[in-house]
C-alpha cells in the first residue's frame, strides 16, 4: 500500500501554544470576565488556577511567530473546559469563552491562513469532565438516563466527587474526573466522528489525538482518518504515542506521532550526565543515561528503520512539551545543551516543534511548571532566540534539511557528524558535545558526497581541506559543546 501524507508538513516549523500561559490580548474582545483577577502571570503556575491568556493574544503574537518562521501552530486543548489545561471537555462545539469563544478562533484562524500559518488542534476524544452533559445527565437520572451506554458505567451508586466510595464507573486512569467513552458503542462512535469533520470543515488544518492508545475499539481509527481525509486530504493527523507506533503508522491512521523517541536520546547525547533525573524518572521516554556518539548514532539509525520514509517525514519532532520538563531545566540549566540539541532537532527529517517559550530561554519543571507563563520581552534570552531564528531560517532555505536523505558520517566519543542530501544539495551537520574542544578528520571516502565543502553555514567553528594528503581529507575544528553546518560557496 503506497502511504500518502501531508506534503505541507514535511516543510513545516510548528510552535506548541498551552493557551492559558501564551498571550493575554492588549485589546481584548472578552464578553465575560473583563475585570476578573487572574492568578499573576508571572508567579509560578498551579494545578488549578488560570493566567488568563486568550485567542486575542495570540493573534496579536503572530508577527513575533512569523519573524520566529513559525508556519503551524499545534494548540493544547482549547474546547470549553473546567480546568486551565482544558483536557477535561465539557463541549466540544465550543471554544472556552475564557479563549475568546468560537468568534475569537474564527479570527485567529483566517488570520493565521492569511499568513499561510497553519493550525492543528487538540482532539482528547477517549474522555471527558465530569461536567460533560450526558454525563451529567447520569449524575442527574442514574440508570434512568438515556446517555447511559455512553460510558463504562459499573455499579450504583456513582461516586465522582468523593474518593471514600468506589467510582463505579471507568476514569482515564481511575481518575474520576476524566469518564471514558464507551467507544464500543456505535453512537459515541457517530459522535465523535463528527466533531473531528465539524472543526475540519471550519477550516482546522488536522488533529493531533491525545491518548490515542487508550482507544482499543477496532477500526475506529481507520475510520477516523478516512472520514477527516475525505473531507481535507491535507489535513495532518498526529497521535500522541510516546513509544513505538508502528501499530499506528501503518498509513491507514495516523500520519506521525509526538516523536518523544527522538526527543530522548537527543537530550541523553546533548545534556548527558547534567540530566536532572527527577525531572525525567516518572516520564515516559527516557533522557537518560547519558549517550556517547556511537550510542546516539546507533539510536538515530534504529528509529529510522523503524517507521516508512514518508511517515518520518510527518513525524512531529520535539525537544519538550507540555507533558515533560523544559529541556533548559533538564539540563540544570545548561544553555549549550538547549542549543546543541535544538540543532539536531532543526537538521532532522520531520517537523520540529518548539514548545512556547524554550526559543527565549523559559525554564521550567514537571507540570505545572513547564506551563508557565510566557516571559516578557525583556525575560527573553536573546541569543537563544537569535539561535533559533536563524537555524529555522536556514531549515526553510535548503530542502536537504526538510526532506533530504539522512547519513551518519562520523561518530565517536562526543562527536557526532551527519549528511542531509536532496539531488545534487549536500549539508553537513556536526556537533561536539564534549567540555574541550574537537578536530575531526573526514576523508573523501568516508563522506560519500560530491560536494567540495568549503564554508560554514552556521555555527562557530573552522574546516580546511588537506588535498595533499591520499586520500584527500576535511578537517573540521569545532569549539567546546558547539555545533555547526557546512555546505559549499555554490549553494544559495
Amino acid at each position: 500500500m503506497e502511504i500518502q501524507t501531508p506534503d505541507w508538513v514535511k516543510h513545516a516549523v510548528f510552535y506548541q501554544i498551552f493557551p492559558d500561559r501564551f498571550a493575554h490580548s492588549q485589546f481584548t474582545q472578552r464578553q465575560f470576565l473583563k475585570n476578573h483577577q487572574w492568578e499573576p502571570w508571572d508567579t509560578p503556575p498551579t494545578l488549578q488556577g488560570y493566567k488568563g491568556g486568550d485567542l486575542w493574544g495570540v493573534a496579536e503574537k503572530l508577527d513575533y511567530l512569523q519573524e520566529l518562521g513559525i508556519n503551524a501552530i499545534y494548540f493544547t486543548p482549547i474546547f470549553q473546559s473546567t480546568c486551565n489545561h482544558r483536557y477535561h471537555t465539557h463541549d466540544y462545539y465550543r471554544i472556552d469563552p475564557i479563549l475568546g469563544g468560537n468568534a475569537a478562533f474564527r479570527d485567529l484562524l483566517d488570520e493565521a491562513h492569511r499568513r499561510q500559518i497553519k493550525v492543528v488542534l487538540d482532539g482528547v476524544f477517549n474522555h471527558v469532565s465530569r461536567g460533560f452533559f450526558f454525563f451529567n445527565d447520569i449524575l442527574e437520572n442514574g440508570p434512568y438516563s438515556p446517555w447511559l451506554d455512553w460510558f463504562r458505567i459499573e455499579g450504583w451508586p456513582l461516586a465522582p466527587y468523593t474518593g471514600e466510595q468506589p467510582a463505579n464507573y471507568v476514569g482515564w486512569f481511575d481518575n474520576r474526573a476524566l469518564p471514558v467513552f464507551n467507544h464500543d458503542n456505535p453512537e459515541v462512535r457517530t459522535y465523535l466522528m463528527e466533531i473531528a469533520e465539524f472543526w475540519i470543515n471550519f477550516g482546522i488544518d488536522g488533529w493531533r489525538l491525545d491518548v490515542p492508545f487508550e482507544i482499543k475499539t477496532p477500526g475506529f481509527w481507520q475510520e477516523f482518518r478516512l472520514r477527516v481525509k475525505a473531507l481535507n486530504p491535507e489535513a495532518y493527523i498526529v497521535g500522541e504515542v510516546w513509544q513505538d507506533a508502528r501499530e499506528w503508522l501503518d498509513g491507514t491512521q495516523f500520519d506521525g506521532v509526538m516523536n518523544y523517541l527522538f526527543a530522548a536520546p537527543t537530550i541523553a547525547f546533548t545534556a548527558g550526565d547534567r540530566v536532572i533525573l527527577e525531572m525525567v524518572e516518572d516520564r515516559s521516554y527516557d533522557p537518560y543515561p547519558a549517550l556517547s556518539a556511537e550510542d546516539y548514532a546507533a539510536k538515530i539509525d534504529d528509529l529510522l528503520k523503524l517507521y516508512p520514509w514518508e511517515i518520518q517525514l510527518t513525524q512531529l519532532n520535539l525537544l519538550a512539551s507540555h507533558d515533560t520538563a523544559r529541556l533548559l531545566s533538564i539540563a540544570n540549566g545548561d544553555k549549550a545543551s538547549v542549543e546543541l540539541a535544538t540543532l539536531l532537532l532543526m537538521t532532522f527529517p520531520g517537523a520540529p516543534s518548539v514548545y512556547y517559550g524554550d526559543e527565549v530561554g523559559l525554564p521550567g519543571g514537571l507540570d505545572p511548571d513547564s506551563r508557565r507563563g510566557f516571559p516578557s520581552e525583556e525575560a527573553w534570552d536573546r541569543e537563544l532566540l537569535e539561535y533559533h531564528r536563524q537555524l529555522i531560517a536556514l531549515r526553510h532555505a535548503h530542502v536537504a534539511l526538510r526532506i533530504g536523505d539522512y547519513r551518519t558520517v562520523f561518530a565517536k566519543g562526543d562527536q557526532y557528524v551527519f549528511a542531509r542530501t536532496f539531488d545534487d544539495q549536500e549539508l553537513l551537520i556536526a556537533v561536539n558535545v564534549d567540555t574541550a574542544p574537537a578536530s575531526i578528520v573526514l576523508t573523501q571516502g568516508e563522506l560519500g558526497l560530491q560536494t567540495q565543502f568549503d564554508r560554514l553555514i552556521f555555527g562557530n567553528g573552522s574546516l580546511e581541506w588537506h588535498q595533499e594528503t591520499a586520500p584527500p581529507r576535511l578537517v573540521l575544528d569545532l569549539p567546546s559543546r558547539s555545533g555547526c553546518i557546512v555546505g559549499s560557496g555554490t549553494m544559495d
